[in-house]
């Protein structure tokens, strides 16, 4: 009996060896997994934290403008599960039916673009800071407008320097590399720009709004990652910097290694944009701390390793949302209810909506005219008054 387990495990273990020698890969050692792995939550939390941070500069600059920034809305933050479905299954659907080489081809020179714009936005101060003194700064503002007159729209205003223009060229020859090579190591610059970009453009505006999101997105990861396998197909097929991807065989392939293991930017930019959210909510308090920013920030991190050890111990690809939903929700909540600033909490907004506004300057109108009433009462002279002097 023991002859015939010990056989059969032989005989397992040489279909492994097969199998990854004709896929190409070598089997990844525990320290190429530890290696991987950490590479993996570092390149997440650099995003939250520094996109966080410059989150709330973009929010003060919105602040500043006369004109109301759009932002999510509570009916959009309940749709964005459903559409994102529609297009997750979508794109399942053109893999099965067309070839997805032809995808993929015209997927790089959409993420080409989109991938160069947005690494030149994050490192144009790095960038300007290098260049020589002897390069002059010029500036320069393109402009073009449809109209005359008082009907004069400007379709493009953008004001740029000569500093800008070497950025861009830099960042163009990492474009290059990416869409001639498509090494993993641009594929993880292209995904980190995005996702800083993200967090700090994309505002949930308040806390319920963020409830909604990362509540309808746990739903939804959950079912197409257990209930189906079109978010994993969907993701092994995609060749795009739409996830951070780092070797498992790097310590024995070196630059060359080819067994990944990924996340997607999914994973990183919806909580990430949630946590953003807080920090401006612990600026607002004014209290020199930032308490829930931090708090969140530590509950992602436990929560990504939840997902990671999980994923390990069961060998199987888990919904990383399953884990870092509660995780970052259930934090500050908890905090918010010790502190007595649940209130508060779910009040805050980044932009007062129309509704508060318009309370607002009733609240002032009737205000106003009270004080005018008392004044014109007071300021009235009293027969009796009149007629002593």
């Amino acid at each position: 009996m023991s002859n015939t387990e010990e056989l059969s495990k032989i005989i397992s273990e040489n279909l492994t060896d097969v199998k990854n020698e004709t896929l190409g890969k070598i089997p990844a050692t525990p320290e190429g997994m530890a290696v991987a792995y950490g590479s993996l939550i570092l390149m997440a939390l650099f995003p939250i934290f520094f996109g966080s941070m410059r989150s709330v500069k973009h929010h003060h600059e919105q602040k500043s403008l006369t004109e109301k920034p759009e932002t999510m809305t509570q009916a959009d933050a309940a749709m964005f599960p459903l559409i994102a479905s529609a297009a997750l299954f979508g794109l399942y659907i053109f893999f099965q039916i067309f070839s997805k080489d032809y995808i993929n081809l015209l997927l790089t020179g959409y993420f080409f673009v989109l991938g160069v714009l947005a690494l030149c936005h994050l490192v144009s101060p790095v960038i300007s800071s290098l260049v020589p003194a002897a390069i002059p700064n010029l500036d320069f503002h393109l402009s073009f407008v449809r109209g005359k007159g008082q009907n004069k729209e400007h379709l493009i205003d953008y004001e740029f320097t000569t500093y800008d223009i070497f950025c861009l060229g830099c960042c163009t020859i990492v474009g290059v590399w990416y869409l001639f090579k498509k090494h993993w190591i641009v594929n993880n610059l292209f995904g980190i720009s995005f996702a800083i970009s993200g967090v700090e453009l994309l505002q949930l505006n308040n806390v319920v709004t963020g409830c909604i999101l990362l509540c309808g997105l746990f739903f939804y990861d959950i079912f197409w990652v257990f209930g189906t396998n079109v978010m994993v197909t969907v993701a092994k097929s995609f060749e795009a910097p739409i996830k951070l991807v780092f070797p498992q065989d790097l310590l024995e392939q070196g630059l060359k290694a080819n067994n990944f293991a990924m996340l997607g930017l999914g994973d990183i930019v919806i909580p990430g944009i949630f946590i953003a959210l807080l920090l401006r909510f612990d600026n607002s308090l004014k209290r020199n701390t930032k308490l829930y920013f931090y708090a969140s920030f530590v509950a992602y991190f436990l929560g990504l390793l939840a997902t990671i050890f999980v994923m390990h111990q069961y060998k199987h690809a888990q919904p990383a949302l399953l884990y870092l939903v509660p995780a970052c929700l259930g934090t500050p909540l908890a905090i918010a209810l010790l502190k007595g600033d649940i209130s508060a909490l779910f009040k805050y907004e980044d932009h007062p909506s129309d509704k508060n506004d318009g309370k607002e300057t009733k609240k002032n109108s009737n205000q106003k005219d009270k004080s005018a009433s008392n004044f014109s009462t007071t300021s009235k002279v009293s027969p009796k008054s009149k007629k002593i002097k």
